[in-house]
């Protein structure tokens, strides 16, 4: 499958272009400096410019043939929230608009644990919530076989490619390592059960591929259990 991964040059997006490259998709990796290409090429990908806060036409180019969109592009946590507007709403809803426009079809949000209701979550970051959840109400509506993927709390400890997941919450807050959240957005993208859903998902006990599969049942809001 051809990928687009806007917000590739870290954090859980360069952990996901490895693993999609390891999986043996063609991965188009979303640049915003020329600086970022080499080691991006280095590893297999192939680095196209995608700033979301640039011109449409370089990220037009580079949702264009793909097959996929993943997004894991964010201002960061030390930028406030007109960065947050900027890059996690109208970032997102540009590459929505665009993928809509050019057929794109696939698109996975790398959401966050709250989205759906951002007073469930940590004062300090509502304004973050609030984007993600206004970008991810947006591509609900989008016509996009879509999916949402909501992380708690995100850590830099070895994965295990085991999870819990919620359907559209989980009852429990926590943590879970980027690693097996890049293994959950590369499963989204070939298993069909977690197309027009939305769920949390934590370190757990349950496979990464079984815990997706059985998101089928969790349509009608159960929790895919080991």
């Amino acid at each position: 499958m051809q990928v687009l991964v806007i917000g590739a040059t870290r954090g859980t997006g360069r952990l996901l272009v490895d693993r999609l490259l390891a999986e043996g998709h063609r991965v188009r990796a979303g640049i915003r400096a020329p600086g970022q290409a080499e080691a991006l090429a280095a590893a297999g990908a192939d680095p196209v410019p995608a700033d979301l806060e640039g011109p449409d036409e370089p990220l037009r180019a580079a949702l264009r043939g793909a097959q996929a969109v993943v997004f894991c592009a964010g201002s960061g946590s030390g930028t406030g929230p007109d960065a947050t507007l900027r890059v996690d709403l109208h970032g997102a809803v540009r590459s929505i608009d665009l993928a809509v426009a050019l057929g794109v079809g696939r698109y996975v949000m790398l959401s966050s644990m709250a989205a759906d209701d951002p007073r469930r979550g940590p004062a300090a970051i509502t304004h973050y919530l609030a984007a993600k959840h206004a970008a991810d109400r947006i591509l609900e509506g989008s016509g996009l076989a879509w999916t949402s993927v909501r992380p708690g709390g995100l850590t830099h400890e070895p994965g295990s490619d085991r999870v819990e997941v919620g359907v559209p919450r989980l009852e429990r807050r926590g943590t879970i390592a980027r690693e097996d959240v890049a293994a959950v957005l590369a499963g989204c993208l070939t298993q069909p059960a977690t197309i027009g859903l939305a769920f949390e998902v934590l370190e757990g006990p349950v496979p990464v591929g079984e815990a997706l599969a059985g998101l089928e049942t969790g349509r009608a809001g159960t929790m895919a259990k080991p």
